[in-house]
C-alpha cells in the first residue's frame, strides 16, 4: 500500500499522460544517432520545434547577465516589466491590435495557464467543449486537478474535419452537465490548419449566442508557413469582452517548451484577479522572465528569427510530405504548426480502436518510431496518426519515415 489519498491513488490508476508519452520518456535516452545508434529511437510524436535552436541558443546565452532582483519574489502573474515587453511584442507580431501589460498573465507554461483559467471560470463536474481532432494534452490540463469533463465536438474525415456551428449545437444539446466554455485551437493541432477571420467570427458569435466562455489557444500563431495569414481572435473586435480569452506560449513558436512560460490575455478583471490568486503555484521563474524579456525586446533578432523559422518549417514540411508520398503514406495538407496528420486507415487489420493500437505498437516495436495515435487526439474514427517533424533533425525525420514505410509495406 502507498497510503495515498483518493486523489493520489487515482493518479496511479489513471495516469494523466497518454501511453505514447510514457513510451517516449522510456525510450528517449536511446535516441537515434546515424553513427552511434543507427537503430535508435526516433520520436515523431513530440510537438517541439528545434529547427531554430542553432540560432536561438547562442542568442539566449548572450542575455545571461542576470540582475540580482530576479532572485527574489515578484508579482506571481509576471514581473510588470516583463509583461510590458510581452504586451509590445504580442501586439506587434501576434494579436493584431494593442494590448496592455495589465491584461496579461505569465505563468509556467500554457498548460498551467489553461488549468488556472478554467479553475476560475468553471466548477468541478462542469463541461468544456473541445473540437476534435484535438491536442491530446487538453484532457490532462482540464480534467486532472480542475476535475472538469471535456465533451469532444467530433468532426469527420468525410467533411475534411471541418467544424460547423451545427456540430457545436449538437454537442451542447447532448451535454449531460453544464457547459461553461469552448476551447478552440487556431492554428489547429493536429491538422495544421489556419482559420480565416470569417470562421473565427462565426465561432465567436456562436459562443455569445449560447452564453459561454470561449478560449482561443493560439500557441502556434507565429508558426504559419502557408499562404493563409494567421488571424488572432484578439483582432476580431476592439474589445474581447468578459468571456473571450486568448492563450499563447514560448513553447512552440520559440521552441522553448522547457523554459515553461505561457501567457493569458483577458479583459475580464475578475478572471485576472482569480488567476492572480492561484499564480503562486504556477509562477514563471524570475530568471526565465528576464531571459525571455531580453529576447522579445531584441526586435531585429526576433523579426529575423520569425522569418527564418517560418522558412525552415516550410522547407521541412515540403521534405516530409515528399517522403510520405514516396512511401505511399496518405496525409492531410497543413499550413502551420510542426506536424502532419497521416491517414493509415488502409493499414489497419480492421477499422477498430484496438487495431489502431496494434498498428501504433507494431510501428513502435518494429521501427522504433513513435507516432501520436489518433485515439489520443480523440479523432472520431481509427487509423489517423499525427507525425511531428520539428523535434528532431531532418535526417532523423526522414529515417523515421523510411522505417515507417518499411513496416507498412
Amino acid at each position: 500500500m502507498h497510503h495515498l489519498s483518493r486523489r493520489g491513488a487515482r493518479l496511479l490508476e489513471q495516469p494523466p499522460f497518454a501511453p505514447y508519452i510514457l513510451e517516449h520518456f522510456a525510450r528517449n535516452a536511446d535516441a537515434w544517432d546515424p553513427a552511434a545508434r543507427p537503430d535508435g529511437y526516433i520520436p515523431l510524436c513530440i510537438a517541439e520545434n528545434q529547427t531554430m535552436w542553432d540560432e536561438l541558443v547562442p542568442r539566449l546565452a548572450s542575455y545571461r547577465d542576470i540582475p540580482p532582483r530576479v532572485l527574489g519574489y515578484d508579482a506571481m502573474i509576471g514581473n510588470l516589466e516583463f509583461r510590458r515587453a510581452l504586451a509590445e511584442f504580442m501586439s506587434r507580431t501576434l494579436l493584431g491590435r494593442t494590448v496592455t501589460a495589465e491584461q496579461l498573465v505569465a505563468l509556467a507554461g500554457a498548460g498551467a495557464v489553461l488549468e488556472q483559467l478554467f479553475y476560475a471560470i468553471a466548477d468541478p463536474g462542469d463541461a468544456v467543449l473541445v473540437p476534435t481532432p484535438s491536442y491530446a494534452g487538453f484532457w490532462a490540463d482540464l480534467e486532472t486537478r480542475d476535475e472538469l469533463r471535456i465533451i469532444p465536438v467530433a468532426t469527420t474525415s468525410a467533411s475534411g474535419f471541418r467544424l460547423t456551428t451545427d456540430d457545436l449545437d449538437r454537442a451542447l444539446a447532448s451535454a449531460d452537465r453544464p457547459v461553461k466554455a469552448l476551447l478552440f485551437t487556431t492554428p489547429d493541432n493536429p491538422l495544421g490548419r489556419v482559420y480565416s477571420r470569417e470562421q473565427l467570427l462565426e465561432i465567436l458569435a456562436w459562443s455569445e449566442r449560447v452564453g459561454i466562455h470561449v478560449v482561443f489557444d493560439e500557441v502556434y500563431g507565429l508558426s504559419v508557413f502557408g499562404e493563409r495569414p494567421f488571424v488572432s481572435a484578439a483582432s476580431l473586435r476592439p474589445s474581447l469582452g468578459e468571456r473571450v480569452h486568448v492563450i499563447w506560449a514560448f513553447s512552440k513558436d520559440f521552441g522553448a517548451s522547457g523554459l515553461r512560460c505561457g501567457v493569458l490575455l483577458s479583459e475580464n478583471p475578475g478572471v485576472l484577479r482569480a488567476v492572480d490568486g492561484l499564480a503562486y503555484w504556477a509562477a514563471c521563474s524570475g530568471d526565465t522572465q528576464h531571459l525571455l524579456g531580453r529576447l522579445i525586446s531584441d526586435r531585429p533578432f526576433v523579426d529575423e528569427y520569425l522569418t527564418n523559422m517560418r522558412s525552415r518549417l516550410a522547407q521541412t514540411y515540403a521534405g516530409v510530405i515528399a517522403a510520405l508520398d514516396g512511401h505511399g503514406v496518405a496525409h492531410l495538407p497543413a499550413e502551420a504548426g510542426i506536424f502532419v496528420l497521416c491517414d493509415l486507415r488502409p493499414f489497419l487489420s480492421e477499422q477498430t480502436w484496438e487495431a489502431e493500437h496494434r498498428l501504433w505498437r507494431r510501428i513502435l516495436d518494429q521501427a522504433n518510431v513513435n507516432l501520436t495515435p489518433g485515439s489520443a487526439c480523440r479523432i472520431a474514427e481509427p487509423g489517423f496518426f499525427r507525425l511531428c517533424y520539428a523535434a528532431v533533425s531532418s535526417e532523423a525525420v526522414l529515417e523515421g519515415i523510411a522505417r515507417l514505410g518499411r513496416v507498412l509495406a
